[in-house]
């Protein structure tokens, strides 16, 4: 989390966008452009409700289905369309999201790492953090802290990030603490209130470091186990990290999934043109209603690619 200076200035930023001149012209043109809003877990239940209050309001809430009949049939959703999404399968998208979601009628998605689901083991990325911060060693992450470590390995290819992070564990003074994570129960629990589930692969590599054979098993071996859960194939589909990959787009082709989507904070069309390459806005429930409004306008975005983000 930032500081207490540097959320301030952020703050102070965020309103000074809100009220630009800019503004009323970014949200005019978003009016015509498709929101699919990118969550992970809900650390700020109060702050989601708001923002999600503040869609059921002035946006058009759909589900990924509807996103992916309009970019089959070529025919636009509604203006203000917005499509909430959440990545990783945390555990509070069921004990903080759901009841929120349920409660004013949103439809969303949730995208599962199967590999942690009826099991308690950390996000790698979490562990990889941990392990450095307690003197976790590896050639590969020579000097760096840990928010630099996690940045390094998601660059490697996907043998060599496996290695360091074995390497990492046996260095440690102290190993990462266990995760509540989603059971497969739970996952239907989701499914039962309304929420689509998706696939973000079995395990989280970035999908353009794999290898060919462990990229396809990452994507089929989640495939099945998801289809296993809840009774039928999945057919939505995030990349993980927003790493796109052609190879990874051909597969999901082949097991029938009908949307998929970036990471990469831009807004998407109407009608989607390229349904396995949907772009996604990146937000967080503790994210204010200042820049909550500039991202769903497109100021936000906007400036951060000016200023060289990803």
């Amino acid at each position: 989390m930032p500081t207490t200076d540097r959320a301030a200035r952020r703050r102070g930023i965020d309103a000074l966008l809100r009220h630009s001149p800019l503004q009323p012209v970014f949200r005019a043109r978003a009016a015509r452009r498709l929101a699919v809003l990118a969550y992970h877990g809900i650390d700020d239940p109060v702050a989601f409700r708001a923002q999600m209050e503040r869609l059921a309001r002035t946006a058009h809430p759909v589900g990924p289905e509807q996103v992916a009949d309009a970019a089959e049939r070529r025919r636009p959703l509604p203006p203000r369309s917005v499509l909430v999404t959440f990545d990783d399968g945390d555990h509070t998208v069921l004990t903080h999201a759901l009841p929120i979601l349920a409660r004013l009628r949103i439809p969303a998605a949730a995208y599962v790492i199967t590999d942690l689901v009826d099991t308690d083991r950390p996000y790698w990325w979490t562990e990889a953090a941990h392990l450095v911060r307690h003197g976790g060693r590896t050639p590969a992450l020579h000097g760096l802290g840990p928010a630099a470590a996690v940045h390094r390995l998601k660059t490697l290819p996907d043998a060599q990030r496996l290695l360091s992070l074995a390497e990492l564990r046996a260095t440690a003074r102290r190993q990462a603490p266990g995760q509540r994570q989603l059971s497969a129960a739970e996952i239907r629990t989701l499914l039962d209130g309304g929420l689509t589930i998706g696939n973000h692969t079995a395990s989280h590599p970035c999908l353009d470091r794999c290898d060919d054979d462990p990229l396809d098993a990452q994507l089929v071996d989640a495939h099945d186990r998801l289809t296993s859960w809840l009774g039928h194939p999945p057919t939505t589909f995030a990349y993980p990290n927003g790493n796109h990959d052609p190879r990874a787009e051909t597969v999901l082709r082949t097991l029938g999934y009908r949307t998929a989507f970036l990471f990469d904070h831009r807004h998407a069309d109407l009608a989607p043109t390229h349904r396995l390459r949907i772009s996604r806005l990146r937000v967080n429930s503790h994210t204010g209603p200042d820049r909550f409004d500039t991202i769903l306008s497109g100021l936000h975005p906007a400036v951060h690619r000016l200023r060289g983000g990803r």
